[in-house]
């Protein structure tokens, strides 16, 4: 099978391992695959280029969810077909598509499940398939990153998420499909594709990945006695009870805020900005699924 192409993220491991991936492609028919490893994920979309030119026809990418996401950006628009190796930290999009942490199984999902065309979000031009952010989650995901997330994984980010709970907000003004939606104070506005965030909580219950809309949500918690409150129900699965937290789903969204705060794609840190605007690409990459797959395993009803 020429047409398959595997970009892997060389510094991720799971199971055992990249050899028994090579090992489990070969048992179940993949003899020679375009093989790519690649030490960091800003290296993979170039990889992915030149394996759809090759003729790549399904790209199995190995890594957490920010090698997902450079592959996705860099696929989108593609006909081929990509299958998540769920080798990172959180795996957060494999887990709202139900793709294990097996090698056995996401190697099958991958050559034999059911293939479906997924929403993606794009901020400032860049895609992602989990979700984005602005505020609190991009200072607690860059603290996070590197040797820290290494060494304690998940723990890592509640770690950096505690010391980040007494920063002051900002100023926001959010317009919602052209029209005004939001104007004050807020701590984080967060954009998602999918439901299950953090941890796997539900952060957005009606969610879908393939209903050509994105989930809004702005959080305005002052202090720790205030995200204290939000993130109880935010745990407890009710997070638009909070009255800190207003939201709302959209195709397109323009965001102003008062001053230069951090963003994040996917679970990947990027740098400061002062406005941005995110839009929908309805089923704009290919994406291989579990065929017992369906929108109650992304939290969805």
């Amino acid at each position: 099978m020429t047409d398959v192409a595997v970009i892997a993220h060389a510094g991720k491991s799971f199971g055992g391992g990249l050899p028994k991936l090579r090992r489990e492609l070969e048992r179940q028919g993949v003899d020679d695959p375009l093989w790519i490893e690649v030490p960091k994920s800003r290296y993979a979309p170039k990889h992915v280029r030149r394996a759809l030119e090759d003729g790549a026809k399904l790209v199995f990418v190995w890594g957490g969810d920010g090698t997902v996401q450079r592959c996705i950006d860099a696929m989108a628009g593609s006909e081929a077909a990509l299958a998540i190796l769920p080798a990172g930290t959180a795996n957060l999009l494999a887990t709202n598509l139900g793709i294990p942490q097996d090698i056995e199984r996401a190697v099958s999902i991958g050559l034999r499940g059911e293939r479906r065309k997924l929403d993606v979000g794009r901020f400032n031009g860049e895609r992602f398939a989990v979700m984005a952010g602005a505020g609190f989650d991009a200072s607690m995901i860059r603290e996070a990153d590197g040797t820290l997330k290494d060494r304690l994984g998940r723990v890592a980010y509640v770690w950096t998420g505690s010391r980040n709970l007494r920063a002051k907000p900002f100023k926001a003004k959010i317009d919602v499909d052209g029209a005004p939606w939001y104007a004050g104070a807020a701590s984080c506005v967060l954009v998602g594709n999918v439901g299950r965030l953090f941890g796997g909580i539900d952060v957005f219950e009606d969610a879908r990945p393939d209903d050509g809309r994105l989930e809004l949500g702005v959080v305005n918690a002052d202090g720790i006695a205030d995200w204290a409150r939000t993130l109880a129900r935010t745990a407890a699965g009710h997070p638009e009870r909070s009255p800190l937290v207003q939201a709302t789903s959209a195709t397109k969204i323009k965001v102003k805020l008062d001053r230069k705060v951090l963003y994040e794609i996917d679970g990947g840190d990027r740098e400061k900005v002062k406005s941005f605007t995110v839009k929908v690409q309805p089923a704009a990459i290919t994406i291989c699924l579990p065929k017992e797959w369906s929108h109650s395993d992304n939290g969805a009803t």
